[in-house]
């Protein structure tokens, strides 16, 4: 049988840190009072579009693997917040790249766009369609954020990771999965402002508003990834104790908490980057990965835990096999464009841009109807 293995990974994080005292210079908000209800201390913001972003993450990624982007079957370009819609920005990363060869597509599932990815490459490679996927997760939410509000512009930061994955006769990489969606909940997570129903609107790129229910989403999350978690182990045979770490997605410290407290994995088999990087979407699970086999934690064999939950509702967990190497076959010198500024330099760059032309006269944006998918209420 043919399984996908896991041969090359790299990330790309922007040096433009904005820490919990940056944003308490711009919102009503203080160190404090974000650590003790997310555990976040600071994220990036960056400079450069997102598949920069990705364009080095991975060409880390290919020289890890060993391998040349000619060699590229298929790029799978995870994003709540590309580039482009048309075309594609998969595609744009395939000519960055030189991947003339790969087929392109992008995948929007929100926060689990990286392992929606995972699943579809690996599916493609046990099929037999193609033998050699790039799978990335990127975010530029600070593009999108509405940094006015301080219940979502805390959360989070901008990045993106890649992995390599080649058709392989051993038993690795993605193992098995549980995917779902609560799409009667979509509600509760909305970003009004991106989106083609708020086209011709007079609504500026980046003037968004965000409908976000912490309370709902974070019960929906726990109960979400726990229930993915347990039924990805139970489909493979598996119990959490057979799980050497988990990777999570990494969207606030007191939800990776409650789904290892649920699932009865600890803290000490949790592997976190939110607290230097707030929630990165579709890159949280990926850089994390990434920053695991860096700092040791992933082994040859080990099995690999990744739950993740985003706008949607969408929810997974992916259990991966790891294979026999850790450690790059060779490194790439690929690195972003200097940037001389500073975190709240591109914050008030963005704020600036962000008009209120596109708000009604009671100062919102217009929101889709509680009964319909895709037709707005729009101001008269």
């Amino acid at each position: 049988m043919t399984h996908a293995a896991i041969t090359g990974w790299g990330k790309c994080l922007p040096p433009a840190t904005l820490t919990n005292a940056d944003l308490a210079t711009i919102i009503d908000t203080n160190d404090d009072w974000i650590v003790q209800r997310t555990g976040i201390r600071e994220r990036r913001i960056t400079h450069v579009p997102a598949v920069q972003l990705t364009h080095v993450a991975a060409q880390r990624a290919l020289a890890c693997a060993g391998i040349e982007a000619g060699q590229l079957d298929l790029i799978v370009y995870g994003s709540c917040s590309a580039d482009e819609a048309v075309p594609n920005t998969a595609s744009g990363l395939q000519v960055l790249l030189g991947a003339k060869r790969a087929a392109a597509y992008d995948i929007n599932t929100a926060c689990t766009s990286f392992l929606y990815g995972l699943s579809t490459a690996t599916a493609l490679i046990k099929t037999g369609v193609v033998r050699t996927a790039l799978v990335v997760g990127v975010e530029y939410i600070s593009q999108y954020m509405d940094w006015s509000n301080r219940n979502v512009a805390v959360l989070f930061g901008d990045g993106a990771a890649a992995v390599v994955l080649q058709a392989s006769d051993r038993e690795e990489g993605l193992i098995g999965e549980a995917l779902g969606c609560i799409a009667d909940a979509r509600q509760t997570l909305r970003v009004r402002g991106m989106g083609a129903v708020y086209g011709n609107r007079d609504v500026m790129l980046g003037d968004t508003q965000w409908d976000f229910d912490g309370q709902e989403i974070f019960k929906r999350a726990v109960h979400g990834m726990s229930e993915a978690s347990n039924t990805v182990l139970a489909k493979c045979g598996k119990t959490i104790a057979d799980i050497d770490l988990l990777v999570p997605h990494q969207a606030n410290l007191r939800i990776i908490e409650a789904v290892g407290k649920r699932i009865g994995a600890s803290m000490d088999r949790t592997f976190l980057t939110v607290h230097k990087y707030g929630n990165m979407s579709a890159a949280t699970v990926p850089v994390a990965l990434v920053e695991a086999i860096e700092a040791g934690r992933v082994q040859p064999g080990n099995l690999l835990l990744m739950p993740a939950f985003g706008a949607g509702l969408t929810l997974c967990s992916h259990l991966v096999r790891w294979g026999e190497r850790v450690t790059p076959i060779a490194t790439s010198d690929a690195e972003l464009p200097p940037f001389e500024g500073t975190a709240l330099d591109l914050v008030g760059a963005l704020r600036a841009k962000k008009e209120p032309a596109g708000r009604s006269a009671a100062g919102s944006l217009p929101s889709p109807l509680a009964s319909s998918l895709m037709v707005p209420v729009l101001p008269r």
